[in-house]
Parts: structure tokens; C-alpha cells; sequence
């Protein structure tokens, strides 16, 4: 069973990505407040930038596209906003306001460069679409991640192995939340492309966080 979170629970979606990328990264982050952009980060922001409009909304035939569509989950204690949803006549679907008929619902998360290997995309947008179904009361069996580089996308089919990870990870990384605790650093490829490299400090494990060691080399320079 997994608890009722209240609106004060409430975590980032997006810290999702980061917390099975890195646990140590994604804790940075949410709790210790350190953010360096890299080139990576930087074309990803540009390309949600293009994609989020939250006044735009656009009606193709039997498809209604809306983009920047704020979400919410207290099964899963997480808000945030998706890049893009999609809503596709059907006959069993949910009824939207000023729309006639029912529809589909099917999210759509924009990412720059090609498919990861891990698992951090597939988790983010079954999480935005765990969301909707709370939201709206339906079932969506399937999500897209659209990526930048290959301009294609991917399907992600939102199946019960998926969900069931969805429900573990939120819930692991609200524990840690809880415990406002930085795990050590699992050196890894990845660390080469990671925008907080220089900030992780892995050399420091067991010792103190990266935010204390930054205070106490301050401290030492105003002596």
C-alpha cells in the first residue's frame, strides 16, 4: 500500500528523471539547492521553451493538442506540468469542458539528443500520465517521448511493470525527501555528461555534503 500524500508533500515530476539518473545528482538538486547548466541542460531547456505555450491550444480534426498542462497525483505526491497532451476523439474516453464527445488522453515529453538507455525518460512520462489518469478519472495505455536529435518518437506503453516502478521510485525518492539525506556518489559514464560534475565532490563520501564542504571552503578563505 502506498499512502495519501497531502498538497505540502508534494515533490517535482521532473525531479523523477533526475532521481533515477543519479540518486546523489537528483538530492543535489531537491535538497541541497545546487544547479550548474551545461550545454546538455541548456539545449533541453531551449527545446521545452519551444514546446510550452500555456495559452495554446489546437484542434486537428478529431485532435485536440494543449501544451504546458499542469498535472497533480496525491497517490503519488508529485505536481508538475506536461509538455504536451493529447486529446483524440473516441468512444470511450473522458469529456472535456467546451468539447464535445469523449477522448483519449496521451502525453507527450519532449527531450533533446536520442533514447537513453536507462530508464529515466520511460519513468517521467509514465508518471505524467499516472497523473492525468488520477486527474481525469480514465486509463491511458500509452505516452510518447519526442526527442530532439532523431526527431522521432519514441512510444512508451504504460504497462503494470512500468507503474509498479513509477509507485517505488516516488515513493523511495519521498523517503529520502523525509530524511533530507544525500547518498554517496555511484561513479559511473554518465558522470561525464552531468551538469553538478563538478559540484558532486566524490572524494567527500561519508564525510560531509557538497554543500557543507562549499561553506567550510569559504570559511577557510575568510580566515
Amino acid at each position: 500500500m502506498f499512502e495519501e500524500y497531502t498538497a505540502e508533500d508534494l515533490l517535482p515530476l521532473s525531479g523523477l528523471q533526475h532521481f533515477v539518473f543519479c540518486r546523489r545528482q537528483w538530492a543535489l538538486i531537491h535538497l541541497e539547492s545546487q544547479w550548474k547548466e551545461n550545454y546538455l541542460t541548456a539545449s533541453g531547456r531551449q527545446l521545452h521553451e519551444r514546446v510550452d505555450d500555456p495559452f495554446f491550444n489546437q484542434r486537428r480534426a478529431d485532435l485536440i493538442i494543449a501544451r504546458s498542462v499542469p498535472i497533480v497525483s496525491y497517490k503519488l505526491g508529485l505536481t508538475g506540468i506536461c509538455d504536451l497532451v493529447e486529446f483524440k476523439s473516441c468512444k470511450n474516453g473522458v469529456s472535456l469542458p467546451g468539447h464535445t464527445g469523449c477522448y483519449s488522453v496521451t502525453p507527450v515529453e519532449y527531450k533533446r539528443g536520442e533514447p537513453k538507455t536507462g530508464m529515466e525518460d520511460l519513468v517521467q512520462v509514465a508518471a505524467q500520465a499516472l497523473c492525468l489518469e488520477e486527474m481525469l478519472s480514465t486509463q491511458i495505455s500509452n505516452a510518447f517521448l519526442f526527442y530532439g536529435k532523431t526527431r522521432h518518437r519514441f512510444e512508451v506503453i504504460i504497462d503494470a511493470e512500468l507503474r509498479n516502478k513509477v509507485l517505488e521510485i516516488s515513493s523511495e525518492m519521498h523517503a529520502l525527501y523525509k530524511r533530507q539525506h544525500t547518498p554517496q556518489v555511484r561513479t559511473s559514464k554518465a558522470c561525464k555528461s552531468c551538469s553538478l560534475a563538478e559540484l558532486c565532490l566524490p572524494e567527500l563520501q561519508g564525510k560531509r555534503s557538497a554543500l557543507g564542504y562549499i561553506h567550510a571552503a569559504l570559511a577557510e578563505d575568510d580566515n
